[in-house]
């Protein structure tokens, strides 16, 4: 008699091929993945690396980015199970833990070699920001100091891009600033739908400890401080464009910070966060030619 699916015949028989391939495109959490990526590529075309140096920090940071999302769902693959969360590609059946596991290895070799092709210190500087997210993965996310790795490792993203570019530049200093407030606002920004499943696996970092609704506030207020760094500071006055997106993300950000005080459970504080993350990235963009300047 056939069995219906989902029995343990269809199990026996394993998830198809393209799923699989969805699965290991959403274990590497694959919008921000693409979001970092697509910075990174901007920044370096911005302050004129050239078009080989681009391609090369590109790669190097994609295979970077795939060993840190890969690892993620990798070690979080029991916490996971033990929610249900269903979202999870280890939890649904796509990818096995091990697979991951030697996914997110390979690329991480890949992103060693990617990355010091572009020079020793770069090179360098790119694995100790790739570490940095490693080491989130594997115990930071549930301590007070869960922020510290992203914004770490987002200030040393923009050092990697600038070393990398031929000259002897080195990256602004309101440069650095404001990657560290934007890696900081996203990684509270980030952990708001997931917050009480965090916290039923003993995953307790910032965010966390902050509660929902104080996250929901501080969260958007990183990201505007962010973006004022960005519209202000480089040299010059703030061009049409400039005004125009801050003034954007400004209110974004107002109203994420209202609602989260407000109304801390609706999902509305992550989504306008978000939003204004991706305005901060893109004023940095704009702002990239004076990302890098002559000590």
């Amino acid at each position: 008699m056939p069995q219906p699916p989902g029995t343990s015949a269809d199990r026996r028989s394993g998830p198809s091929a393209v799923a699989t391939a969805r699965g290991f495109v959403v274990a590497a959490h694959a919008a921000p993945a693409a979001l970092v990526t697509a910075l990174a590529c901007a920044l370096s075309l911005g302050i004129g690396a050239g078009a080989a140096t681009t391609v090369l920090v590109t790669a190097a940071v994609l295979a970077g980015q795939l060993s840190v999302g890969w690892s993620n769902d990798w070690i979080d693959a029991r916490r996971d199970l033990a929610v249900g969360r269903a979202d999870k590609p280890v939890v649904s059946g796509a990818v096995t833990p091990g697979a991951l596991r030697g996914a997110a290895l390979v690329a991480l070799a890949a992103c060693a070699v990617l990355s010091l092709a572009t020079g020793p210190v770069p090179g360098v500087v790119h694995l100790v920001a790739v570490g940095g997210a490693w080491a989130y993965n594997a115990g930071l996310k549930a301590t007070w100091w869960s922020w510290a790795p992203y914004a770490v490792s987002f200030a040393l993203l923009a050092v990697f891009v600038v070393l990398a570019a031929p000259g002897d530049r080195v990256p602004a200093g309101w440069a650095l600033a404001a990657a560290a407030l934007l890696g900081s606002g996203a990684h509270v920004a980030n952990t708001l739908p997931d917050l009480e499943d965090d916290a039923a696996t003993g995953v307790r970092g910032l965010p966390h400890r902050l509660g929902r609704r104080t996250a929901s506030v501080v969260a958007p207020a990183l990201l505007a401080t962010a973006v004022v760094v960005v519209v202000l500071a480089p040299a010059g006055a703030p061009g049409v464009a400039a005004w125009a997106g801050g003034v954007v993300a400004l209110v974004l950000a107002a109203s994420a910070g209202v609602v989260g005080a407000t109304r801390p459970r609706s999902r509305a504080p992550f989504a306008l966060s978000m939003a204004v993350a991706a305005l901060c990235v893109v004023l940095l963009v704009v702002a990239a030619p004076d990302v890098a300047r002559v000590p």
